[in-house]
């Protein structure tokens, strides 16, 4: 088994930070986990119904594939991967938009069952999170770090979800999703926005994340990168697949959930 904080790069930035930056689902939140068992299957579906004479196996591997590549990301872009790969297959598409509808139809079943487990007392939020994610936040802002959240799911699930998890407060209004106008919301905006309008440099910038795209931009800008390869069910173990990626996307720590919070921000220099 990994160590619970496994060092990847033995020269990974050591700030002095000034800011961090999470993802929301798999990094923070388990209100959409298994998401990705919702997703593939829909687009295996309907890609065999453009190319019969594909194997589903075969179109499995092709939509894992692209669906791991792009996680991080707003949902369109891997909505605009289906639609182009149903054309590739001589079929006609929907509109990414209408994909994503349906998606977003058969996630909600199981999303609308945790989020009114959750308003009715029968759970406790922190139960739909990864573990030790209240007390991380806190004590990151504590230590006087400016949080933001960039998150690919629609902005308006994201604040209502947040803030259903009592995670809100400590992100102030920096909280950024998914929009519509998709063009103009991306994590390497956002990165690039904190760069430009707080003077941070990305050497001071810690981002938190369980997909390529943010390990991919936080590193860009010359920041530390924690993967977080929570197993999403169990709450306590090591998702190998998505360590394996993380480490692939150039993560320098891998943490499994933040239960050593303490002992993750003195390794980093954030705490004594």
């Amino acid at each position: 088994m990994s160590h619970p904080i496994e060092i990847v790069n033995a020269d990974f930035p050591r700030g002095p930070f000034q800011a961090a930056i999470f993802d929301f689902d798999g990094t923070l939140s388990l209100i959409r986990r298994g998401w990705q068992d919702i997703m593939i299957p829909m687009m295996v579906e309907i890609l065999q119904k453009a190319g019969p004479d594909e194997s589903e196996e075969a179109l499995t591997q092709l939509v894992t594939e692209f669906v791991t590549r792009l996680t991080g990301r707003q949902t369109i872009y891997q909505m605009i991967e289906l639609a182009e790969q149903v054309v590739k297959r001589g079929g006609t598409p929907l509109d990414p938009f209408d994909y994503k509808q349906e998606y977003h139809r058969r996630l909600w079943v199981g999303v609308e069952q945790r989020i009114a487990t959750i308003r009715n007392g029968k759970d406790a939020a922190e139960k739909m999170t990864i573990l030790g994610s209240p007390q991380l936040v806190k004590r990151l802002e504590q230590s006087g770090m400016t949080l933001y959240l960039a998150s690919g799911t629609d902005i308006d699930y994201v604040q209502d979800e947040l803030k259903l998890l009592e995670l809100h407060s400590h992100f102030g209004g920096r909280v950024y999703g998914a929009l519509d106008d998709y063009k103009k919301f991306s994590k390497a905006m956002l990165i690039h926005q904190i760069i430009r309008d707080t003077g941070v440099t990305g050497s001071q910038l810690i981002g938190f994340g369980d997909g390529y795209v943010e390990i991919e931009e936080v590193k860009r800008v010359g920041g530390l990168a924690i993967g977080v390869a929570s197993d999403e069910y169990d709450r306590h173990g090591v998702d190998e697949w998505k360590r394996d990626r993380l480490i692939q996307a150039g993560a320098d720590i891998i943490v499994h959930n933040y239960q050593q919070y303490d002992a993750l921000l003195s390794t980093i220099g954030v705490i004594p």
